[in-house]
């Protein structure tokens, strides 16, 4: 499976900025071993069930340890017998994208 998910403490700092809990959470997830991408809006994290859960979980609760109140969007690609889809699915895009040039 390949989850997305965005974490976010409510509130931030004096600027509104929550980068530095996202990061805290961004280290627990590369911390974890499944393969993973960070982009502006999301995290992508590859692997089975549980052990994605477990990493959301502990990335969630890094956040709470400073922030009394957690924003989760997570979005699941469950697809049984496939591994290493965090970058073919993007691969197939580029190669429709390059037939089109």
């Amino acid at each position: 499976m390949i989850v997305a998910i965005s974490i976010s403490p409510s509130g931030g700092d004096e600027t509104g900025g929550v980068s530095e809990s996202v990061a805290r959470a961004v280290q627990v997830i590369r911390a974890s071993g499944l393969p993973c991408e960070t982009n502006a809006m999301f995290t992508n994290i590859e692997g089975e069930w549980d052990e994605v859960m477990a990493v959301v979980k502990q990335a969630v609760d890094v956040v709470a340890a400073e922030s009394p109140r957690v924003g989760l969007v997570l979005k699941a690609d469950i697809r049984a017998g496939h591994t290493g889809q965090l970058t073919a699915k993007v691969e197939r895009v580029e190669a429709h994208l390059a037939q089109q040039d």
